[in-house]
């Protein structure tokens, strides 16, 4: 899709706050008049990524682009006439009239010094008509209710006459009924006057109503992305929210909606796990290496995983263990912070297993990276069963395991077999270079 076609483009953000990554290279182009929901749990970079798109977060990597052009170039009024910004639980200091607070969003449009005229109040009683407040222009922004008030931001938006709206969190501290309505006017808003929304929702449900499009971030990656019909599944939200539920579908719409019942069950590491020998770096994913992981720490080993894909189901049951992990983008290729990561985890194991992971060109280097320690560890390959296609690489796994048993790997089969191999040897601790 060319620039001119894009409202909004991401294109490998990254942003950092100290040692916490933010943005992991986020990819994202956002087509002009299309209503995207961004979702995901909090501490996943909805906010964030929000704030990049507006500039008021300059990326460690990567670039951002506002109808073509890159934000960091516009000055403060040429992102004001692009994109209006509706933040999450605005407060307001002083009980300004609602008119004049609305009437604040035309100062896009106002020269050097210049007053408001006729036409910028006009546009601000036609804002406040749109979002049901006519009558209410008179009253103090403080005195009206938490629903009229986000009604009042977003006429502050409108009044702006942007081609594109970004919104925070709009619906929260809201009643269900105000939830309903701020959402079906933004939506309307969309498709009458061909606005572009990006709004952060915490409800999937009302994401999957509203929007035409659901991206969901999870520890700063974009790990979904497509229409509300693709993304709403029981898996994605037990996955990127730990919580089970039963997915079903509106009669009227066909939309989907998940009822949600409990949370997904930890699995419950013992103290041994905590204080016990290792650690033990197990090389997976999915789902291969969760048996192996469990059995470790049961027996009172430390473990370590990864890289694994985020999604990955050993990827949950690694972080359940309170495991240290390397982790990758899903179906993405082991990128060079994530080896490094690994090499570190290699280089604290005092034992390395390597599950019966199907190995694809994405997750080669794990294989490649145990070539590291060999002769300085053990090493152990567990039997993988008779007749299944594990290599999809043309060959070189297949060639790599080879190499590590000819090297002095050693075979071992099931979870009986791996706990009896390694034995009472493994006693260091975790060394202090291990990052957390």
């Amino acid at each position: 899709m060319t620039d001119s076609a894009l409202a909004l483009q991401l294109h490998g953000v990254t942003v950092r706050f100290g040692e916490r990554t933010a943005l992991q290279q986020v990819d994202l182009e956002v087509p002009r008049g299309q209503f995207v929901a961004l979702a995901g749990p909090n501490g996943s970079g909805k906010t964030t990524l929000l704030r990049a798109a507006l500039g008021f977060l300059a990326p460690d990597a990567g670039t951002v682009k506002l109808f073509g052009n890159e934000v960091a170039s516009l000055s403060f009024a040429d992102r004001a006439r692009r994109v209006a910004w509706v933040p999450q639980g605005e407060s307001p200091r002083d009980d300004v009239p609602l008119f004049d607070y609305v009437l604040y969003g035309r100062y896009a449009h106002l020269g050097w010094l210049e007053g408001d005229s006729a036409t910028d109040r006009e546009k601000a009683t036609e804002s406040l008509r749109a979002v049901g407040l006519e009558e209410r222009g008179r009253d103090g922004i403080l005195s009206v209710s938490g629903g009229e008030r986000q009604r009042a931001i977003l006429a502050r938006a409108l009044v702006q006459e942007a081609p594109m709206i970004l919104l925070d969190e709009p619906t929260s501290h809201l009643d269900i009924a105000h939830q309903i309505d701020i959402l079906t006017r933004v939506r309307e808003l969309s498709r009458a006057r061909g606005v572009t929304v990006v709004a952060a929702l915490h409800d999937l449900n009302l994401a999957a109503r509203f929007s035409d499009r659901i991206v969901v971030l999870a520890r700063g990656r974009r790990v979904a992305d497509g229409p509300p019909s693709e993304v709403i599944s029981e898996e994605l939200l037990a996955r990127v929210w730990g919580v089970v539920a039963d997915l079903r579908r509106d009669p009227r719409t066909g939309a989907p909606y998940l009822l949600p019942h409990h949370l997904v069950a930890p699995v419950e590491a013992p103290p041994a796990a905590l204080l016990g020998r290792g650690p033990v770096h197990v090389v997976g994913g999915g789902g291969a290496g969760a048996p192996y992981l469990r059995a470790l720490s049961e027996a009172g080993f430390r473990v370590t995983a990864g890289v694994l894909h985020l999604l990955d189901s050993d990827l949950e049951v690694a972080e359940s263990l309170g495991a240290l992990t390397a982790v990758e983008v899903p179906f993405a290729p082991i990128g060079d912070e994530n080896r490094q990561r690994l090499r570190t985890l290699l280089d604290a194991a005092t034992a390395v297993v390597v599950a019966p992971f199907p190995v694809g060109p994405s997750n080669l280097p794990n294989l490649e990276e145990v070539h590291r320690v060999l002769g300085r560890v053990p090493v152990l390959l567990v039997e993988r069963p008779t007749g299944e296609e594990w290599d999809f690489t043309g060959g070189r796994a297949r060639e790599l395991v080879e190499e590590l048993r000819r090297g002095g790997a050693r075979d071992v089969k099931g979870v009986d077999g791996l706990v009896a191999a390694l034995g009472p040897a493994v006693t260091r601790s975790v060394p202090s270079q291990v990052a957390q």
